[in-house]
């Protein structure tokens, strides 16, 4: 049996037994405390679109990474596990990425840099790179009319596509529209210096990618030597195990810091994280 599917059936196994709230997975040791970058001193979106506060859009897209209950709790573990070796290694951008659509990647992916812009210490950039279906700014209950896209076609600047959703600290660069030539946009001389600038930019500053499937089309391998770190979103019942194993395949040569089994049974607290960095079997 594959080590994915070991890792399932013993999650399953060790599922704690649930109240009527849910049980959260154990709290893992926390990393070093961060001292605040400088840059974080105060931030003004001076170039950078500011959209009204539209929480109640979020919560009906499932973003609630923001809340103050347990879902919440769930994210600020996941992001801990995150966070801990990207700074231990010094990286700075995070793919976010599944085998197939329909997983939930792109809610993961929103949810996971809410979190992130709650930690004081980290600013977070959230980039929609699905030049196909976005997602994220709709999630977000954004309007956005430039994107991505445009901006690797030359229609509009950085400063134009970006719009921060009201929640200091966060900025998404969206995506809108569908582009015939994605593969080519993705992977592209402008996207590699884009990500070199956007990461760069600010010493606090994660990035994030909410790629396109591994498996729907050459989209997400044009893009895949330009981050540092991935995480794979794997849909509890919906991933059969060739599908796991191609996935796994792909993403051989990235550093692979573990996967998040998504729409988890309450047993698991709503998803199962397994970590992989460091794992060589």
């Amino acid at each position: 049996m594959e080590l994915i599917e070991k890792a399932l059936a013993k999650a399953r196994a060790e599922a704690p037994k649930t109240n009527t709230e849910g049980a959260a997975p154990a709290v893992p040791p926390s990393s070093p405390q961060q001292p605040v970058h400088s840059d974080l001193a105060a931030i003004s979106y001076s170039r950078t679109a500011v959209s009204g506060d539209a929480a109640d859009v979020w919560v009906r897209n499932r973003l609630v990474a923001h809340l103050s209950d347990h879902n919440a709790d769930l994210f600020r573990i996941l992001r801990a596990k995150i966070l801990q070796p990207m700074r231990e290694n010094g990286w700075r951008t995070l793919a976010v990425v599944g085998a197939t659509a329909g997983v939930g990647k792109s809610t993961m992916a929103a949810n996971i840099a809410l979190s992130i812009a709650l930690d004081a210490n980290q600013t977070v950039l959230l980039v929609d790179a699905d030049l196909r279906k976005p997602r994220v700014a709709s999630y977000f209950g954004l309007q956005v009319q430039k994107g991505l896209g445009d901006y690797l076609s030359g229609q509009a600047t950085v400063e134009e596509v970006l719009v921060n959703p009201g929640v200091e600290r966060l900025v998404i660069l969206p995506s809108c529209g569908s582009y015939s030539n994605s593969t080519e946009l993705l992977g592209s001389r402008k996207m590699s210096e884009l990500v070199q600038e956007l990461r760069s930019r600010y010493e606090s500053r994660i990035v994030m990618f909410d790629l396109p499937p591994l498996l729907a089309s050459g989209d997400a391998l044009s893009f895949l030597p330009q981050f540092d770190c991935a995480l794979l979103v794997v849909e509890n019942g919906g991933n059969t195990a060739v599908e796991l194993q191609e996935a796994r395949r792909l993403l051989q040569k990235t550093n692979l810091l573990g996967w998040v089994l998504n729409k988890a049974d309450a047993g698991m607290g709503g998803y199962y994280y397994r970590h992989y960095y460091g794992d060589k079997r």
